[in-house]
């Protein structure tokens, strides 16, 4: 699977791949507050650690020798929960809270460094790559859907049972489904039905 892409899986158990296109609501799949404490993934620092070797870092370079010590685990959930209030006021076109990106703002810092691999000549990350660089990576990304030049793009799906958030990167700028594979499908299926009823 394509890193950046996650398999999920709904109430009815069935699978889908979901691509959130960005790494900070990427993030937000590891779990969270209230009731997204039950999706929680993040139990240890190397639960993590794990999860990031297959995150859109990957994309650029892999993701071989992360190191999150407990305290950067705090951290990094800290800034995932600010997310699940950051990212759902930015679909509906509201302004985050100060208190919101003032945490964003102080998570900036260090982030992963990009090298030339001497024995193959390819991209790689400086290891380790350690939790305060990706705290740092994760930051920068949600600066970047807040105030960047992808402000304005941060959707939720439009299915009505589907709170899904992602970057719309459509050229179009119209996306509306978290994943056609998943709720696109179902969309249809009951346009098609709704077409062949009154027929």
């Amino acid at each position: 699977m394509t890193p950046g892409t996650r398999l999920l899986v709904n109430a009815r158990g069935e699978r889908y791949r979901f691509d959130p296109g960005s790494l900070s609501l990427e993030l937000m799949l590891t779990g969270g507050p209230g009731p997204y404490e039950r999706y929680e993934i993040a139990h240890a620092p190397s639960d993590l650690a794990d999860w990031f070797t297959g995150s859109r870092l990957a994309l650029t370079a892999p993701l071989t020798d992360v190191q999150i010590r407990p305290a950067e685990l705090a951290a990094l959930k800290t800034l995932r929960d600010s997310l699940y209030r950051v990212a759902p006021a930015l679909a509906r076109g509201e302004a985050p809270s100060s208190d919101d990106l003032a945490l964003l703002n102080d998570a900036t810092g260090a982030t992963p460094r990009p090298v030339i691999d001497p024995e193959t000549r390819r991209l790689a990350w400086a290891p380790p790559v350690t939790g305060k660089q990706l705290l740092g990576a994760v930051a920068r990304d949600a600066i970047g859907l807040v105030a960047g030049e992808r402000s304005g793009r941060v959707r939720e799906c439009s299915a009505d049972d589907c709170h899904l958030l992602f970057f719309d990167t459509s050229r179009s700028g119209n996306r509306r489904w978290c994943s056609m594979e998943r709720c696109g499908n179902r969309a249809k299926i009951r346009a098609y039905r709704a077409r062949t009823e009154t027929a």
